[in-house]
């Protein structure tokens, strides 16, 4: 068997690490799926969930930005259709014209407390048995 080089072993597992990611994306997306969300629909909820905890706090869009993998434009639509559904809400920054605020409605804080058990339980159960598969050989 030939010797891996350092850079072979840190393609593979940069490999290892997206098809992590991809798996865990499928998964979720099909948990979240009857609810009409996909996992980036619940990443964006949950990351304002977390930044606004009560109602009526709200969040800038561009804070979300380097936080969800999206592009501007693709989270822009994202929350378009999140608002659409009536699950957030968008208003102008009125000290920065070009800003725009974003908050959970209470609709969407309800759907968020009603899907979190099952996004964590994809997550807890993928990544559980990443961490029991056994390491790529070096």
């Amino acid at each position: 068997m030939a010797v891996k080089t350092a850079d072979a072993r840190l393609e593979e597992r940069w490999r290892d690490i997206l098809a992590v990611h991809a798996r865990t994306m499928c998964e979720i997306d099909r948990a979240l799926a009857p609810y009409g969300l996909g996992a980036s629909d619940f990443e964006v909820l949950d990351i304002l969930a977390a930044e606004s905890p009560h109602q009526g706090d709200h969040c800038r869009v561009q804070n979300l930005v380097g936080r969800v993998h999206l592009s501007q434009s693709a989270l822009s639509r994202l929350i378009g259709r999140l608002e659409k559904d009536g699950l957030v809400e968008r208003s102008v920054c009125t000290e920065d014209r070009r800003g725009v605020w974003v908050a959970l409605t209470p609709k969407g804080r309800a759907l968020h407390a009603e899907v979190l058990p099952l996004q964590r339980a994809v997550l807890t159960r993928m990544l559980t048995e990443q961490g029991n598969q056994a390491p790529s050989e070096t």
